[in-house]
């Protein structure tokens, strides 16, 4: 008999992209968009959501710098000493990237290094709420 020499059939279409479909399944927010809710006007209603019953812990408890939902404080409080908060919140002391700087980099203009953004945990009320 042998191996059959059918290659592919026709439902494969549906995994061609199957790499691209993992990658952007968890897509996190990239730091200039992390930027822009750390500014207090936009922290503010983050911080201060309505309730939320289709997002983990009502969107009560949110990290502002990894943009992450906790189901309660003391998670929350967990998170701010865990490696990865630390590592982002080393992420987010540079300036973000802007066109500016890109016009620059590309001989329009002297270059000018990135300024350090002085970036700190959020404060936490320890009022526990459920």
């Amino acid at each position: 008999m042998g191996k059959s020499k059918q290659v592919g059939n026709h439902k494969s279409d549906k995994k061609k992209n199957i790499a691209k479909t993992w990658k952007t399944k968890r897509r996190a927010k990239d730091l200039d968009q992390i930027h822009d809710d750390i500014r207090p006007e936009n922290a503010a209603k983050l911080l201060k959501q309505e309730l939320d019953y289709d997002v983990t812990g009502n969107a009560q408890h949110y990290c502002l710098h990894c943009a992450r939902y906790f189901v309660d404080l003391k998670t929350m409080k967990e998170h701010f000493r865990t490696k990865l908060h630390k590592k982002r919140l080393k992420q987010l002391r540079e300036e973000p990237y802007t066109q500016a700087e890109a016009d620059r980099a590309a001989g329009m203009g002297s270059y000018i290094p990135p300024k350090a953004v002085e970036v700190r945990t959020q404060p936490v009320e320890d009022e526990m709420t459920t």
